[in-house]
């Protein structure tokens, strides 16, 4: 009886083993796949680093280096579209980034926050034109998990309030110069608007979930780690680092918690607005084949019932209307 207890206790810690270690294997393999999405969405974003750093190592004679970072990353966003790793939409939404970040960039600089000391052609204001894409990389990844982690949000705040907050916390980079900072009155409103949403990502063929919030603030983290290496590779300067570099305050992190609160609400407001317009287009398709059907059915109702020889079956009128319907469509889409 001793001996039959302890083969049975054998073979369940053997089970045991044998499910911790597919489990160990899983998890291992599902984490290697996310830091590849990852990876993968971070392709424009490592463009940038990597130009930074290695601009900061060559010397290329007529050609100053904010201007050759600049060209640098032009060419990636075209090669990027040409082969197929950005799309149309998310080239306009990295655009409109690049605008809004350089708009931000004329007014800090002009206020004294920070600095590019390097001289350039393509400067306004003392600002490099590059300096737009370290915002629009931003975009570029958000767009890029977006599609590969196959992002999905629930009970996304209705109406307008999202935008009114982005809005909000876009004006508040600038009106705090001379109005009073209301960075952590603008977090609570954030935490309060977001508090019932969550967005749902897939790796391989499973599906998680976590809380929006932590979302921004885990990006807001390493957005701030990358902008400690932005700095060391001279890619701007605040006051502080004029003499040596050094570490950029923890205070920032709020600034990047709340830069990418606009980055996602902006995004997602799209896809949404877009979604919208699919779901009109849709309606207007369906529509059109309903009229379709009846104009038929009232035909033929006119006519009276023809011959078997002229008759069509249900199924292939039900065909040729479908197909009437969605060429009706496609002409609408064309006009």
């Amino acid at each position: 009886m001793a001996e039959s207890s302890l083969n049975e206790w054998g073979v369940f810690m053997a089970a045991m083993q044998l499910i911790r270690g597919k489990s160990l294997s899983h998890f291992t393999g599902q984490l290697f796949r996310f830091a590849w999405l990852q990876s993968l969405s971070c392709i424009f974003a490592a463009t940038v680093f990597i130009t930074l750093a290695l601009s900061k190592l060559v010397d290329i004679p007529y050609l100053y280096r904010y201007d050759l970072i600049l060209l640098v990353l032009l060419t990636a966003q075209v090669l990027m579209y040409a082969f197929k790793l950005e799309t149309w939409d998310e080239i306009k939404v990295i655009c409109l980034f690049h605008l809004l970040g350089l708009a931000l960039e004329l007014f800090k600089v002009h206020m004294g926050s920070w600095s590019y000391p390097e001289p350039a052609l393509t400067k306004i204001f003392g600002v490099p034109l590059y300096s737009g894409f370290m915002y629009a990389s931003v975009a570029s990844y958000l767009c890029q998990a977006w599609r590969r982690l196959e992002l999905h949000i629930d009970h996304w705040p209705q109406g307008w309030l999202p935008a009114i907050l982005g809005t909000a916390i876009y004006a508040n980079f600038f009106t705090h110069h001379l109005l009073p900072d209301v960075r952590w009155w603008l977090t609570a409103a954030v935490l309060l608007v977001f508090i019932r949403t969550w967005v749902r990502f897939t790796v391989g063929s499973r599906q998680y979930r976590m809380p929006l919030t932590l979302s921004f603030i885990l990006i807001g983290f390493f957005i701030w780690v990358a902008e400690n290496i932005a700095t060391f590779f001279g890619a701007w300067q605040y006051p502080d680092q004029a003499e040596a570099w050094r570490l950029v305050g923890f205070g920032k992190i709020s600034s990047w918690f709340l830069l990418v609160i606009i980055s996602i609400i902006l995004v997602a407001q799209l896809k949404r607005t877009k979604a919208y317009s699919r779901s009109v287009r849709r309606l207007s398709f369906q529509k059109s084949a309903v009229s379709i059907r009846s104009t038929h059915s009232l035909s033929s109702a006119v006519k009276g019932t023809p011959s078997k020889a002229t008759s069509l079956s249900r199924k292939k009128r039900r065909k040729l209307i479908g197909a009437d319907g969605l060429s009706n469509e496609d002409s609408t889409c064309s006009k």
